[in-house]
């Protein structure tokens, strides 16, 4: 098949683009440095291929309390980048499926996080333009296929992790910072300082088991929303002492700053629709998947944990 895949250098886009080239399928990698999508007609450079499938991965956002102090740059970036792949699709792409990354920001944490929910309720007020822009999204590929008919699938990840996160300097999803500051507290005897009481939960995904599900899903659902999660959540103060267990540094000497930034205090995905399409789907224990991410930092540790003097 010929894939097109926007965000192809984001964490999740490395991954898929390779598996997808595995697989033997032609695959055009969109990312920042060869398209600005924010830019109308930014897609024209592709459009005598005859795509299969496009996925939608570009987003513009950063993890921690980055959506705090960008709100109104991520409403206007987002619905650019959306607009315009969708507009792109529409009149260039017809014949192409489009799969698209929505985001659990978006769900309201006072309801169900059941897909029929999705549309209802507020986000959170820290994430909530960062959510509207990806309910727009998900309005627009239904609007799309109400009137042109086109194909479209939505998909909702719990947190991804793994190895080969991104080594730039934009701020770290919740679990490779967690890793680093233990990391970097039993390498350099630095103190360890987490954000909030300890007790918020996070259910996380290993990106490996996102795209053994997202690939099978695209090929065979459409125009649907599904969520895709682990199934179990756990507080930041058990993750800390999974990852302080194998690196050997004592738990005890974490301190949580209660006066920070918390985001969500509960977020766990419900997996039943999921799990009625492919009841065989058995993602990886959290334990053997943080284990392969440490041993990354670890491996790759002057890159990622450079002491004081070298940062």
């Amino acid at each position: 098949m010929h894939i097109l895949v926007t965000g192809s250098s984001g964490f999740l886009g490395k991954f898929l683009c390779d598996r997808l080239t595995a697989m033997g399928h032609q695959v055009i990698c969109v990312h920042s440095k060869n398209c600005d999508l924010r830019q109308k007609d930014s897609l024209n450079a592709w459009n005598k291929i005859r795509f299969d499938q496009i996925f939608h991965l570009a987003t513009w956002t950063q993890a921690g309390d980055f959506c705090l102090y960008h709100s109104g740059e991520q409403w206007l970036f987002n619905q650019q980048i959306n607009s315009n792949v969708l507009a792109w699709w529409q009149s260039n792409q017809k014949q192409a499926k489009m799969i698209c990354i929505g985001t659990s920001c978006a769900y309201d944490p006072a309801l169900p996080l059941e897909e029929s929910y999705y549309l209802q309720g507020s986000p959170i007020e820290s994430l909530y333009a960062y959510g509207m822009t990806k309910r727009m999204l998900l309005v627009g590929l239904m609007s799309l296929h109400r009137q042109f008919g086109l194909d479209y699938l939505y998909l909702i990840p719990s947190t991804l992790y793994g190895p080969l996160y991104h080594t730039d300097d934009r701020q770290m999803h919740f679990i490779f910072d967690l890793i680093r500051k233990i990391l970097r507290g039993q390498f350099y005897g630095e103190d360890v300082k987490l954000w909030g009481d300890g007790e918020q939960k996070r259910e996380l995904v290993h990106v490996n088991d996102f795209i053994d599900v997202m690939i099978p899903l695209a090929a065979h659902q459409k125009n649907t929303v599904l969520n895709i999660g682990a199934g179990r959540e756990y507080s930041i103060r058990q993750f800390a002492e999974m990852i302080c267990g194998y690196v050997g540094y004592s738990k005890d000497r974490i301190i949580y700053d209660i006066d920070r930034y918390v985001g969500a205090r509960s977020k766990i995905l419900s997996n039943a629709k999921l799990e009625s399409i492919m009841p065989e789907y058995r993602p990886t224990s959290l334990q053997k998947g943080l284990n392969e991410t440490i041993d990354w930092f670890i491996q790759n540790r002057e890159q990622l944990l450079p002491q004081k003097g070298m940062l």
